[in-house]
């Protein structure tokens, strides 16, 4: 017995290790990538004048799409930043999906809207539109609110670009802040490739909460005061400065964010628009807009940009985060089990030789293999089997990882944009990147693992409401 254990026990451990070297190995790459892509990026768009693409009669008419439901604690400042935004070809389409609190009549009131007859596609199906409202007042001309029976945000979505008139049209959450400039440079790669039609762009996220806003603009970065947003501050950091960078230079991006991301209106109405019956509508739509271009031999390209763009409320609480963890598990395996053709596909190209299956073995595969990691670790304890060589150094070894993997992205961080001034905050970061790994970690696995089973056993498909505590209200 104690022989086969010892064979089973060599076999696993090996497997664990060369896994774990496998997932830091990439990790290390992508990091490389997007340090010199990003340095590249900074050094190009140096001498930009952006005052210059405003005035060019070749930039794109833009819609904001901006779905709302149950909004009511930050929806007309954040209107109104919208319609602040430095651009002058675009129109605010917000889609209210049925709210069931004040979000519409704040809205009506707000900026002095009337129902109007207005004629909508019907390119993509969508729940019933209740009505369409403009303002009376001409200040408020580029703004159309469509007020539909409750779908969920990518019926809203749907609801949104058959409303809209104009070329592209710019996802968001209407719980965002949108820096004055993000359409400019969102726009920018537009108009940037003659040899690849760019269907899509997407930009930074970055934490509000402790920040200052005011009237829907922000007026001052802060730090996260509270324990969660700022781990989130970390998280959004090395996906965004560390991650989705490097995807963009190898053409390979798969997702952009809900809460930013402009997109062509006619590949996408081509496409089917948002798929309605998952909870992971912002990646799905990327993946099957790029199958369409490569199933049509069409050359394309999905940009990003790694200004910070946008600014949007993290989850304070345990039972939010779990919630919107949850969520982001369960669309990012039903986008790669619908399009699970693309998996090691060489008609896909890169997305199928490399993205799909990088989010399959690690973006999905790895909280997985961590449980089970320590499920074993926990068996061989019981069985007094542990090989304490073995985990010490596995587990040292990935601990000074993850801090010298944060500890990097906020050095970036700060050689680049700075957002974040103060000495204090910057320690405070570092400080953070010591804890995390401990401390924050094991609970963005354990929502993993609940989004799993959620997905297998419970059938889970629901949204999951996330509550907000609205700008100001800190």
């Amino acid at each position: 017995m104690g022989s086969v254990f010892s064979i089973f026990q060599f076999f696993i451990e090996r497997i664990i290790f060369g896994y774990s070297v496998f997932i830091l190995s990439a990790y290390v790459i992508l990091a490389i990538i997007s340090a010199f892509s990003l340095l590249r990026y900074l050094q190009k768009n140096s001498y930009v004048d952006y005052n210059v693409i405003l005035s060019s009669p070749l930039v794109p008419s833009v819609s904001i799409i901006a779905p709302a439901y149950n909004e009511s604690k930050t929806i007309v400042e954040n209107v109104r930043a919208l319609l602040s935004l430095y651009y002058h070809n675009y129109e605010v389409v917000l889609v209210n999906d049925g709210s069931t609190d004040n979000s519409l009549e704040l809205v009506i009131n707000a900026y002095d809207l009337e129902l109007v007859d207005f004629a909508i596609g019907n390119r993509i199906y969508t729940q019933s539109i209740r009505g369409i409202y403009k303002s009376r007042n001409r200040s408020f001309d580029k703004l159309v609110v469509v007020d539909k029976a409750n779908g969920g945000k990518a019926d809203s979505l749907n609801a949104g670009i058959n409303a809209s008139t104009k070329e592209y049209f710019v996802a968001i959450d209407v719980d965002s802040i949108i820096q004055s400039d993000a359409l400019l440079k969102l726009a920018k790669p537009f108009m940037e490739y003659s040899d690849k039609k760019v269907i899509a762009t997407g930009g930074v996220i970055r934490i509000a909460n402790s920040c200052v806003i005011e009237d829907g603009q922000l007026i001052e970065v802060n730090l996260p005061k509270k324990f969660l947003p700022l781990m989130q501050v970390l998280e959004y950091t090395r996906a965004f400065l560390m991650g989705r960078m490097a995807w963009s230079t190898l053409d390979g991006l798969l997702i952009i964010s809900g809460a930013l991301g402009m997109f062509n209106r006619e590949i996408a109405i081509k496409c089917g628009g948002y798929f309605a019956e998952t909870v992971g509508e912002d990646m799905e739509l990327v993946v099957r807009m790029r199958i369409y271009m490569c199933d049509n031999n069409l050359p394309y390209r999905v940009s990003y940009i790694p200004d910070p763009l946008c600014w949007t409320e993290a989850p304070e609480s345990f039972r939010v985060l779990s919630r919107q963890r949850n969520r982001w598990t369960r669309g990012n395996i039903d986008t790669l089990f619908l399009h699970r053709k693309v998996f090691f596909n060489p008609k896909y190209g890169l997305m199928g030789l490399l993205s799909y299956p990088f989010w399959f073995f690690i973006e999905w595969l790895a909280p997985l293999v961590e449980f089970f990691g320590l499920l074993y670790f926990i068996f061989s304890a019981l069985l007094g089997q542990v090989n304490w060589s073995f985990f010490l150094i596995v587990y040292g070894f990935v601990y000074a990882f993850a801090i010298t993997f944060s500890t990097y992205s906020i050095l970036f961080e700060e050689l680049t944009y700075h957002r974040y001034r103060k000495k204090r905050e910057i320690l405070l970061m570092l400080l953070a990147a010591w804890i995390e790994p401990i401390i924050y970690h094991p609970f963005i696995v354990y929502y993993s693992l609940k989004g799993n089973f959620d997905f297998f056993v419970n059938r889970k498909t629901g949204w999951g409401q996330m509550e907000r505590k609205g700008f100001g209200k800190r």
